[in-house]
């Protein structure tokens, strides 16, 4: 796909889920991918599905500097970076009054932290070039509250937030940097699996076995925003089931 062809694309939380389709179809479409998950028996099996456009870097998006070798690997590999897509995320449930702090804190690791570090590892590239692309998952319940996800929701609010304001900021600054906040509703991915067994998960799950989008779809949503023109931001994406309320 032109727009798409020859395109370094950076992705965390690569190993399965949105992150591997979104490699695989960016791939499909021409770009360069470089992927990054904890997980590196995956990410090798998915970058040998891939082939020569494909590099993978074992790392943890907790950590500023597995993300400063992530995007090193990038450049050493294909020469530069165009994209990030910031997609590493967990969701390990619960309601504040089981005080769950060690999951909450793992949450602000990955979900806040990991985004920072990630956009941090990039970003000088992108300000001295005065151009490049950030896509971040946040979530459908980064637009609104959910009770059994408070400490989820206000990490994806976070994102919102954060990606609007360096919106803005780059056009101050004149660095046209786009940024692309993805807000997927019910999708089959592993997000459920940190979840700890109860009635409210198995309702869940069962909605999720009928109704979840495949990972496909939120792929399909990052190939439109990487497709468009350098003077085109898509700024907010939401795609969920239509029959998700």
């Amino acid at each position: 796909m032109r727009g798409v062809e020859s395109k370094v694309v950076v992705i965390t939380g690569a190993s399965s889920g949105i992150g591997a389709a979104t490699a695989k179809l960016l791939a499909q479409n021409g770009a360069k991918v470089v992927l990054g998950a904890r997980r590196g028996e995956r990410l090798e099996r998915l970058a040998g599905e891939i082939g020569e456009s494909a590099a993978w870097l074992q790392s943890d998006s907790s950590k500023l500097e597995d993300m400063q070798a992530l995007t090193a690997l990038a450049r050493e590999k294909f020469g530069k970076v165009d994209v990030l897509f910031a997609n590493a995320g967990i969701m390990p449930g619960s309601d504040m009054s089981e005080m769950k702090v060690q999951d909450w804190m793992a949450m602000v690791d990955i979900n806040i932290k990991g985004v920072l570090n990630a956009i941090a590892a990039i970003l000088p590239e992108f300000i001295a070039r005065r151009g490049g692309q950030i896509i971040v998952t946040s979530s459908i319940a980064g637009t609104r509250s959910v009770p059994g996800n408070a400490v989820y929701c206000g990490t994806k609010h976070f994102v919102r937030a954060m990606l609007d304001s360096l919106r803005m900021e780059s056009v101050m600054e004149g660095t046209n940097i786009r940024t692309t906040a993805i807000y997927p509703g019910a999708v089959k991915t592993e997000l459920l699996n940190a979840i700890a067994p109860s009635q409210a998960k198995t309702m869940v799950e069962e909605f999720y076995k009928t109704t979840a989008l495949e990972p496909d779809a939120i792929a399909n949503a990052v190939l439109y925003a990487v497709f468009q023109p350098d003077n085109v931001d898509v700024s907010d994406l939401a795609v969920r089931p239509s029959r998700e309320s």
